[in-house]
């Protein structure tokens, strides 16, 4: 290949072992969240109420960077499933508050054991896992702060 369009192989292309990691972590969730009958999507929602526990959707959709577009068909979704209800703010009935069920917290004993099945799977050590995870959100504020010119 010329040298000038050595920028555009994929050995060279940092997104690409990035794409294919998210895609096969992903993968790796998709049996264990089976059991939980959640899509990894809904897994990232419902571990925001574990700690959250209430929420309105702007807010979810902030933290997540999941468009409303896409939340509000999956808390629906979760709705149907018992694991959170949707309400009408008290103090300003426009705004749709989301709060996790009594089954929803049940749900999280069962999930406990993701995180450890999963970082076996990813055979990072504590200080490599938290290093990249450092790194990672460095790319993330940065990517949300910059523009391409």
């Amino acid at each position: 290949m010329e040298p000038k369009y050595d920028s555009l192989t994929l050995k060279n292309q940092l997104c690409f072992p990035i794409y294919l990691c998210a895609k096969e972590v992903v993968r790796k969730y998709t049996p264990l969240l089976k059991k939980l009958d959640l899509t990894y999507t809904q897994y990232v929602v419902m571990m925001y109420f574990w700690e959250k526990r209430t929420s309105n959707v702007k807010k979810i959709s902030k933290t997540l960077l999941i468009d409303s577009s896409t939340l509000t068909p999956l808390l629906k979704k979760l709705e149907k499933k018992g694991l959170v209800e949707r309400a009408k703010d008290k103090e300003d009935g426009r705004n749709l508050m989301i709060s996790i069920t009594e089954k929803g917290l049940g749900l999280r004993e069962k999930a406990l054991v993701i995180p450890e099945k999963i970082g076996k799977c990813l055979g990072l050590s504590r200080e490599e896992a938290e290093a990249f995870y450092m790194i990672l959100y460095k790319i993330l504020m940065n990517t949300k702060r910059r523009e391409i010119s």
